[in-house]
């Protein structure tokens, strides 16, 4: 079939597709979806079966950054390697409009090389155990994502090509047989609860097995002779006494039980019909070749030295039989009784002088559990962080970053519950401002990547309508603690505290403006008629933005981009001209009026304004004074969110505690300063017409 003609094409996304089978086999002429599983397309150099591919989407639906799966394409060759991996699809914003998607496919390179069975980790360094790839700065949550996806379907794939052991293979310890307990049970009781498991084949089964084969016809049954059959099957395990004390009786379970070594168990098989499981080998005192047993994908035979004639039974009601056989276990089989195991029965049908076809029929046991115990399995650190979902990873190796930014917020809630104390002492309370925008700007901006968006809004907005998980909302862990302390902080203390203290660019533009300021470098004010109705302009931004997003969410992420965070904060400047130069150019007009994006243009501050109304405290204090007649603490507002009247609106307030230092302070604030003046004089202010009265607003 040629390649452009193929089925699968369809599904794949323009070229993408065949770029990455071509990359990985340029020789590829063809490719067929797979007998049994269409998702799989089989690549062929001709006649010569080169390798495999599929996308991830057929297998997995891992939610990436964005709440949207991604797809990648993934070519595997005939050994089970990753020959190339390739992201063909994605709604993560920040490679929609941020980095390169070169970055991403230069990440998913690493891939090629790779082993299907491997365990693979973004960041830290490679060990026996694992393999370690170089993750993608500003791209954390989303490259382990493609980790996960590429990965997890490797290994499912590869399980199912049969080209890598899956992981159900692993062992976990070996049970331990209850040797107590005795009690008598009928034939009829022990396969009644499985303690004895039957397999029964009948000539017809059998006969049609061969179907298809060289032996299709080969001793075949009468017609009326089919549903007779060929072998009556029975096997059980004999070193719990329920079981083999019941079928041996005392005398030969204990004899039996002497003879096996350390390590060693036993198995009993028995069978009615014209096919006998002890085969010629038997007779030829060598291998019995018509039984093995499989368990944990490997398979062993038993030889003369294994077997025990079993003659006389003593369980009630067993019927009897034209053969039986204990066969014993030998140590080096590491056989696990507990395990499910499979007797393999082999019926060989002779095709010429030298030549036979065989069919294998399993018969499956599972010793009940009521005969065995097993230890809880001891799991390495490595192998307990496999087995968890991938939000769990992430917040496992982003532990410490967790921790520091849980602090971060415990302090600021002590900065919160004691601001009439902290504010009293005015130095210590900026040079604690100032520390806590640098932990802000350093930590949870550029080294935890912690800066909230209005993406986030939109993606949470549009998550309740399309489906909410909360596995979407966990995978990146800085940005659900921070969402989580503003959900809180928002409901008590309104928009402000957030802006002012939490938000890293916030923090960049406050710490640039203070610097600017210590440099006298001359602060402009925008007038107050003016100002007022620059408010306007974010919640405009943000409408349009809300708007957007019901028609297509992508878009409004890219429209998004009037927010410089990504550029300023999750890139480090790491990105094209126009982006640096626009977030830049911000920075710039805040060095003469303080924080104007935060204050005119931003869309997250808006959201987070309009819930502001519902806030539970007011502790910035005002006095009856405040706005008529004095207005330092409104001119001495960087952000001007104090009214002409003295009140302070919470919506555009930035919790600086400025009017607060101002507010206790008797040097400062007029009316303390009349009141200090005249308890000092003996005087109060209404008996001095150049001071203003104190009155105290509870």
């Amino acid at each position: 079939m040629p390649v452009a003609q193929a089925e699968p094409l369809s599904q794949y996304e323009p070229i993408s597709g065949r770029q990455v089978i071509q990359s990985a086999f340029p020789e590829v002429t063809r490719f067929e979806p797979r007998e049994g599983n269409r998702a799989i397309q089989e690549l062929y150099a001709d006649d010569e079966l080169k390798g495999y591919a599929y996308q991830s989407l057929d297998f997995v639906q891992t939610p990436a950054y964005s709440g949207k799966p991604l797809n990648a394409m993934v070519v595997l060759d005939t050994e089970g390697t990753i020959r190339f991996a390739k992201v063909i699809h994605h709604d993560e914003p920040i490679l929609l409009v941020g980095i390169p998607e070169s970055k991403m496919h230069a990440f998913t390179d690493q891939y090629t090389g790779l082993k299907a069975d491997q365990r693979v980790t973004v960041g830290g360094t490679s060990t026996e155990r694992k393999i370690a790839v170089d993750g993608l700065s500003g791209a954390t949550v989303t490259v382990m994502v493609i980790n996960e996806v590429i990965m997890r379907t490797a290994h499912r794939v590869g399980v199912e090509l049969g080209l890598v052991e899956g992981s159900g293979t692993k062992r976990p310890p070996t049970a331990e047989v209850i040797k107590d307990g005795f009690v008598p049970r009928t034939w009829e009781e022990l396969t009644g609860d499985g303690s004895i498991r039957r397999m029964l084949l009948s000539k017809g089964q059998v006969d049609d097995s061969f179907k298809g084969t060289e032996a299709e016809g080969v001793e075949i049954a009468a017609p009326g002779e089919r549903d007779e059959p060929l072998i009556d099957l029975y096997a059980t395990y004999l070193d719990t006494p329920v079981i083999g004390r019941n079928l041996l009786g005392e005398k030969q379970y204990d004899w039996l039980m002497s003879e096996l070594k350390e390590g060693e168990q036993a198995i009993a098989v028995m069978a009615n019909g014209e096919y006998s499981f002890k085969g010629s080998g038997y007779v030829r005192g060598g291998i019995f070749d018509r039984v093995q047993i499989r368990q944990y994908g490997d398979t062993f035979n038993f030889r003369d030295l294994d077997f025990f004639r079993l003659s006389d039974v003593y369980a009630a009601g067993m019927p009897s039989f034209k053969e039986m056989a204990i066969f014993i276990i030998r140590q080096q089989h590491n056989f696990d009784p507990g395990a499910p195991w499979t007797l393999e029965l082999t019926v060989k049908r002779q095709t010429g002088p030298l030549d036979s076809e065989f069919q294998v029929f399993p018969l499956e046991f599972q010793l009940p559990d009521q005969y065995y115990t097993r230890a809880e399995p001891v799991l390495t650190e490595e192998e307990w962080l496999e087995s968890q979902p991938l939000w769990v990873q992430v917040w496992y190796q982003r532990q410490f970053q967790v921790i520091v930014l849980g602090i971060g917020i415990g302090v600021l809630l002590l900065i919160l519950f004691f601001q009439d104390w902290l504010v009293k002492k005015p130095k210590i309370t900026r040079w604690i401002r100032h520390a806590f925008l640098t932990y802000t700007l350093f930590f949870i901006g550029w080294y935890a990547l912690g800066q909230l968006s209005i993406v986030n809004v939109l993606a949470f907005v549009h998550s309740l309508v399309s489906g909410f998980t909360w596995e979407t909302f966990l995978i990146d862990p800085i940005i659900f603690v921070l969402w989580a302390a503003v959900a809180g902080i928002v409901l008590l203390w309104g928009r402000a505290v957030y802006c002012g203290w939490l938000c890293p660019f916030g923090a960049l533009q406050e710490l640039i403006n203070e610097i600017a300021r210590f440099l006298k470098i001359p602060q402009y004010t925008v007038p107050w008629p003016i100002h007022e109705r620059l408010w306007a302009l974010k919640y405009i931004i943000l409408l349009v933005l809300f708007g957007v997003s019901l028609d297509s969410l992508a878009t409004a992420e890219k429209m998004a981009e009037i927010e410089p965070f990504k550029t300023a904060i999750t890139l480090h400047f790491d990105r094209s001209w126009p982006f640096v130069t626009y977030a830049l150019l911000l920075l710039v007009v805040n060095i003469f009026t303080r924080k104007v994006f935060c204050r005119y243009m931003c869309p997250l501050g808006a959201a987070l304004a309009l819930p502001t109304k519902l806030r539970v405290f007011d502790w910035l204090k005002r006095r009856k004074e405040c706005g008529n007649p004095c207005q330092l603490c409104a001119k001495e507002c960087e952000v001007q969110a104090i009214h002409p009247d003295g009140t302070i609106n919470y919506q555009e307030c930035h919790y600086c505690l400025d009017c607060q230092m101002t507010y206790f302070d008797d040097h400062k604030c007029p009316p303390l300063i009349v009141k200090r003046r005249g308890k000092r004089r003996g005087h109060n202010a209404p008996g001095h017409p150049e001071g203003i009265p104190v009155v105290q607003v509870t």
